[in-house]
């Protein structure tokens, strides 16, 4: 069931600063009283791993939660919204994201822990979650080590490492839906299955809290290390890439489809299928996002060809292509 959340700040928009605008547009809201920052036609190619993609019509990189509540109480409900974290998991198409893109920034990336339940900001990154936590001596959330993305982008896709995910540890979410409306949603609303949550589309989370139990910090670190060699030494950190481009099929470990089906360093454009762990897409320098994406589409293709395996998307494709 949606709950109001405590302790909501009451500001008095009147008395502050209007937003800072770039670009010659027409804003999309009333920026009075708005604190953030909005750009119009912004490049998002350098906010993603794969460093390619378009312009968001505009970008709001709002200055705190009542700024983002006011922000989206005002944007017209027609308009899409779309958060943006790390911007790992993740092809901007060519064409750019229309409507509006959210990045939240550091003022969402705050952790705080208290009797094994780790509070954190929607843009806080795994890897500082994970550290915060056995800092504390809280064990349960080294997985988080192995995320590539911030609390709000996993906690919206169920996202996991190494044998554990979100659902395993998400006591509940702050979400502000589209309209501002800011509510807190339990873990069992979220519907969670494998990459996949029932959040609604646009609402953006803005902090979460997970449980954790208590645990030797040196162990915890120990785990946290394992898991940061593991990746190290299978996946192609040091590139342009997006994470693990497919789910695995049930029983099945989507890299083994791909490699069978002969795909490892497979190329299309600058897009390259990666010879160190053949899950992940790679932008060899000059990739569009045409590029990726259709390669990502001539894998799938040839896996079902040659196993009968229609291999699901873990990446997401957004905007027009």
């Amino acid at each position: 069931m949606m709950q109001q959340p405590d302790d909501v700040p009451n500001w008095d928009s009147g008395m502050a600063p209007d937003c800072e605008v770039e670009g010659s547009v027409a804003a999309p809201v009333s920026t009075q009283g708005l604190r953030g920052k909005l750009t119009a036609q912004a490049p998002l190619a350098k906010l993603v791993w794969f460093k390619t993609g378009g312009c968001a019509d505009w970008l709001f990189e709002p200055e705190d939660l009542e700024d983002l509540r006011l922000f989206l109480e005002r944007l017209d409900g027609d308009l899409p919204v779309m958060a943006l974290g790390l911007g790992s998991n993740m092809i901007i198409r060519d064409g750019g994201v229309p409507g509006v893109v959210i990045k939240l920034g550091k003022p969402f990336a705050n952790v705080s822990i208290e009797d094994q339940v780790v509070s954190c900001g929607g843009g806080a990154h795994g890897i500082l979650v994970a550290s915060a936590a056995r800092d504390a001596g809280v064990a349960g959330l080294e997985f988080m080590r192995g995320i590539p993305g911030t609390v709000g982008g996993f906690v919206r896709m169920n996202g996991g490492a190494y044998g554990r995910e979100v659902s395993d540890v998400l006591i509940d979410c702050d979400v502000i839906l589209p309209g501002g409306e800011l509510v807190t949603l339990p873990a069992t609303d979220l519907e969670y299955t494998y990459r996949h949550s029932a959040l609604p589309e646009g609402a953006v989370v803005v902090s979460a809290r997970f449980q954790g139990h208590p645990g030797d910090p040196e162990d915890i670190g120990a785990e946290m290390d394992r898991i940061a060699e593991a990746r190290e030494n299978s996946q192609p950190l040091r590139t342009k890439t997006g994470g693990s481009t497919f789910k695995n099929p049930p029983g099945k470990k989507a890299w083994e489809l791909v490699d069978a089906a002969g795909c490892r360093g497979l190329t299309m454009g600058g897009a390259q299928v990666s010879e160190k762990h053949t899950n992940f897409l790679i932008n060899t320098g000059d990739a569009t996002s045409a590029d990726i994406e259709g390669l990502g589409e001539e894998v799938r293709r040839r896996v079902y060809e040659h196993s009968g395996v229609e291999l699901e998307w873990e990446i997401q494709r957004v905007g027009r292509p």
